[in-house]
């Protein structure tokens, strides 16, 4: 069978990988109490271990119940844009009109849409090397070409005016970047931030940026929306990280007005629609009971950030820039091994701790730096650090 070209582009998913080793290697008696083993602890994949709220799974429920399961408009549900719109001005102080909010099968749903909408055949797009692969890929497929320029602990993992200036040529098309990150956790500072939007504006590019994580921010320097940049900014959002929904696929995008008919018709012509009972749950995450437990969340791992980090710079793994949100830790292995790729996997077998190599987020560094998802609850850290502790 012949496949499309476009499918060689796009390069195996090393986390997921690692993750079916894992799950392999918890099967066998390595792991298996009863004889003489111990279960795998998984850091490895960026899932909160928090589920929906519980006005949400209500919402749910009654929305099943009540047999409202028909299709939505393809931009969602009026009500859920609004009370997204009324969010963002509660929590980030920026006035952003439900118009210009579109609901999505998902935040890769989002960026699947804005890179259809911006991207022709051979335009480039500058981001951060590391950064999440899936972002280049979603380029790739609407057959533009990814640039990955190397971002290190200096430019906190993440681009600078300055790279973007220096390496903006004829067929860049504009930046996409994320703040926080996967999978350092750090953000873009304000002040670059604006910098980098006004030189795009300039080059009269597109500005798209990965705001997943935004609500899990732990520091008030970078909690800030790029929306706050002005109206032609592209942000990408999502109900499974801050909301703790992941398996529910709902996200949305913040779109320029003109952009509003271009992603719907797409939307219309790719999935129709994001879930519906998902559309009526997250209604119920911005009422005030869901929103004081999102925020005891979020304090939640603040204080698993508090204990990680310190502990893994004790033993080596040195984690050069305080992660700022999200749930990741990006540390240095390579005072304890060449290859973080390797390391993993030696772990993975003597500590039973099941991890991610740097080699999915880039090139430039991938085989210094290995990822820790800190989204597991406090006790299971603790153990994988006293795990970590006995094998180095």
């Amino acid at each position: 069978m012949k496949f499309a070209a476009r499918t060689g582009q796009i390069e195996p998913f090393y986390v997921m990988e690692c993750a079916k080793a894992a799950d392999e290697l918890a099967r066998s008696a390595v792991c298996d109490p009863a004889r003489g083993g111990r279960p795998m602890i998984y850091l490895n994949i960026g899932e909160p271990d928090f589920t929906a709220a519980p006005l949400v799974q209500e919402a749910a429920e009654r929305c099943i119940r009540g047999g409202r399961t028909q299709y939505t408009p393809a931009l969602g549900l009026p009500e859920l844009r609004e009370r997204i719109s009324a969010w963002y001005l509660a929590r980030f102080g920026v006035q952003v009109p439900a118009r210009r909010i579109v609901l999505t099968a998902g935040a890769s749903g989002a960026l699947q849409l804005a890179c259809l909408a911006l991207v022709d055949a051979g335009d480039e797009i500058l981001m951060p090397d590391p950064s999440y692969p899936c972002n280049r890929h979603f380029v790739s497929a609407a057959q533009g070409r990814p640039v990955l320029l190397p971002s290190g602990p200096e430019q906190r993992f993440q681009l600078s005016a300055a790279a973007v200036e220096a390496a903006w040529e004829e067929r860049t098309r504009g930046v996409l970047l994320a703040s926080p990150s996967n999978p350092t956790g750090t953000s873009i500072h304000p002040s670059e931030m604006r910098a980098i939007a006004e030189l795009v504006r300039r080059q009269q590019g597109v500005t798209v940026v990965d705001e997943i994580y935004l609500g899990l921010s732990f520091d008030d320097t970078y909690g800030h929306s790029a929306l706050a940049l002005g109206d032609d900014i592209v942000t990408i959002n999502s109900f499974s990280k801050y909301f703790s929904m992941t398996g529910w696929r709902l996200g949305w995008m913040v779109v320029p007005e003109a952009m509003v008919p271009v992603v719907e018709k797409l939307a219309q012509n790719l999935y129709i629609c994001p879930s519906t009972v998902a559309q009526h749950a997250a209604l119920a995450c911005f009422e005030a009971e869901s929103l004081a437990e999102y925020e005891r969340r979020r304090a939640e791992f603040r204080r698993r950030r508090d204990f990680l980090v310190p502990a893994l710079n004790r033993l080596g793994l040195t984690v050069p820039v305080l992660p700022d949100g999200a749930f990741y830790a990006w540390a240095d292995c390579s005072a304890h091994h060449a290859s973080s790729w390797d390391f993993v996997f030696e772990l993975m077998q003597r500590a039973q701790l099941a991890l991610t190599p740097g080699r999915d987020f880039g090139s430039a560094a991938a085989e210094r730096y290995i990822r820790l998802s800190y989204a597991s609850r406090m006790d299971l850290l603790e153990e994988a650090v006293a795990r970590l502790q006995a094998a180095l």
